[in-house]
């Protein structure tokens, strides 16, 4: 039995889709039906129910009651015949999560489009991807992870298949005119689609540096047989003037980009902007391997009704993220003197703020769902990143691993035992366990480090990056950060978008924290001058550490005023450096760990 589906652009002015799912055989009992509340690699609930605009049910010709359950489930009444659910939706979020549609091009998520057969999922799925009524999607274009169907032409408008709806979510699809571009990497064909205008842009460029990345990242994987683990693989990316950002999935990537991020023609060394995207681009397509192959127990499946509770986003998004820019490392796309500038910004970025001695990596997993996603204006002193911390620590775990066996085993070789895992389970993988990476590590390198990641995860100890970073010739110098006025003398951020001196956030045992000022204030006056954000810095530089200062501020319209005894509020800055003494042994080991060119 196949599930059918269908979906329009039914109105791009008013941004509404049109979908419907057809259910032969439904449930004697009134078919239910489910629209996703999240979707796979973004860890908060969505919601996409919201975005439905008016929904009626049919079966044999006739209109079927439907009925409301909960907030994204509905049940239609008994039926003997087929029972199609019919459904309008509001498609205007221009993120890589859910759906867009305007006159130029839609893009859609299918959790935030397709409804869930309650009892169906298993099946396989056919949907129809139709264009705009009228004309109006004349030279588009189209690009999908979903197989074409038979008569369809891929890239086209038709049929494509998924084999369960599990596929079909994790497959979404572009529509409109883009620049487009293919290359082979794994013995299977990789194709680019880049909506947006775009100057002069050097497709050809992006084409050979990402089939270079992917070559780097299939072999790490299986340096024996080199083969990629899907059929095809299709980089989905909008290009727009501020924006980053990137959703993993099965055989494809949705990202957004800075236009300007990209290279143009006649592009001789590659911008920061540029470097940037190829890790945004590393990052998602290693995904492919560890988190959309390779998961925590608690993914196997996934329940896209509720949250779905783990402990390891710091080893499924942590290990990503080291990985991202590794790979340029090891593949030439980043010198070695940029590798290490970039390990040096994410360490200073991790240990200037206080909530890595609060929350452990293990926490911040767990409650991505209400603290990672959705950050205040306490998160600084509050949420430590799985991303950015826990990529520091699968830097200290390879390190380890490189340091233990004398460098015969590393980090790789534990990604490669968690994929011969995935690959020879077939159907029968349960995922990895809450506690299954110090598991792998013994496993694929001898090594038993479980106290060592107990203490770097589940509590909030700190790697010994320096003495680690030395045993493959790498210095660490701590350096101290150069920060605004306002910031080393008062501990605080101003919101730099309101034009005003408006206070954005305030940092743990800091000099504004102290004297009782608060995110959201409006600083006015300081010693009697009235101040602005742009005047702010200057009037703070006229002071002598340990002088106290009268600053007036407006909280909810109420004038307040505070004492606050500038202080200097010391933050680290961590720089990396090749040590040119270090011994032939570590020059070798730092090769082989991250192979970057010298520059």
């Amino acid at each position: 039995m196949t599930i059918r589906y269908a979906v329009r652009p039914a109105d791009p002015g008013a941004h509404l889709v049109h979908v419907t799912v057809s259910v032969d055989q439904p449930d004697p009992q009134g078919q239910r039906f489910t629209l996703p509340a999240w979707n796979p690699g973004s860890y908060m609930i969505r919601e996409f129910a919201r975005h439905i605009v008016r929904l009626t049910a049919l079966s044999d010709g006739r209109k079927l009651r439907v009925e409301k359950l909960d907030k994204h489930t509905w049940r239609c009444a008994p039926a003997e015949h087929e029972v199609t659910l019919a459904y309008e939706l509001y498609a205007f979020d221009p993120s890589v999560r859910a759906a867009y549609l305007d006159q130029e091009g839609a893009f859609f998520n299918g959790a935030a489009l397709f409804m869930q057969p309650a009892g169906r999922e298993p099946e396989a799925c056919r949907v129809d991807i139709l264009p705009p009524a009228g004309g109006r999607a004349r030279g588009w274009q189209l690009l999908t992870g979903l197989a074409a169907a038979r008569g369809t032409r891929l890239g086209g408008f038709g049929s494509y298949l998924a084999r369960d709806y599990e596929e079909l979510i994790d497959c979404p699809v572009q529509m409109g005119r883009f620049a487009h571009a293919r290359f082979s990497a794994g013995a299977v064909p990789h194709e680019i689609a880049v909506t947006g205008r775009v100057a002069r842009l050097d497709l050809e460029r992006i084409g050979a540096d990402l089939a270079r990345l992917c070559e780097a990242q299939i072999r790490l994987f299986e340096p024996r047989t080199r083969r990629a683990p899907f059929e095809r693989y299709a980089f989905l990316i909008r290009a727009v003037d501020d924006g980053y950002g990137g959703l993993e999935h099965r055989n494809s990537s949705a990202l957004i980009c800075r236009r300007d991020d990209l290279p143009h023609l006649g592009m001789k060394e590659a911008t920061e902007g540029y470097r940037r995207f190829l890790g945004l681009v590393s990052h998602e397509y290693f995904h492919a391997w560890n988190v959309k192959r390779i998961r925590p127990r608690a993914f196997v499946p996934y329940d896209l009704t509720r949250e779905n509770y783990t402990r390891l986003l710091w080893a499924f998004e942590g290990f990503t993220s080291y990985y991202d820019d590794l790979m340029l490392a090891r593949t030439g796309l980043l010198t070695q003197a940029q590798y290490l500038e970039t390990l040096g910004r994410t360490l200073s970025t991790v240990m200037q703020n206080s909530a890595r001695l609060k929350q452990s990596l293990a926490e911040s997993s767990f409650d991505a769902w209400i603290k990672y996603y959705r950050q205040d204006e306490n998160a600084p002193n509050s949420v430590v990143s799985y991303y950015q911390k826990g990529a520091l620590v699968a830097l200290a775990l390879d390190l380890a691993i490189r340091d233990g066996s004398d460098g015969g085993r590393s980090l790789d070789d534990v990604m490669r035992w968690m994929w011969r895992s995935w690959r020879s389970a077939g159907p029968a993988y349960s995922g990895v366990d809450e506690h299954g990476i110090a598991s792998a590590v013994a496993q694929a390198t001898g090594l038993d480090l479980t106290r060592t990641l107990r203490a770097w995860t589940e509590d909030t100890r700190d790697p010994d990056y320096a003495s680690l970073l030395a045993t493959v010739g790498i210095r660490l110098e701590r350096k101290a950060a150069v920060d605004s006025p306002h910031f080393a003398l008062l501990g605080l951020k101003l919101n730099d978008a309101s034009g005003e001196c408006r206070i954005a956030q305030v940092f743990d045992d800091g000099p504004a924290q102290q004297a009782g000022l608060a995110a959201g204030d409006l600083l006015v006056a300081l010693d009697g001058l009235r101040t602005t954000s742009a005047r702010l810095d200057a009037l703070l530089t006229r002071y002598p550490l340990g002088h106290t200062v009268h600053m007036l501020a407006f909280r909810r319209e109420e004038l307040h005023q505070f004492e606050v005894r500038l202080a200097q509020l010391p933050r680290p800055r961590f720089v990396l450096q090749a040590d040119e003494g270090a011994s032939a042994q570590m020059r070798r080991r730092r090769a082989a760990w991250c192979g970057a060119r010298r520059g």
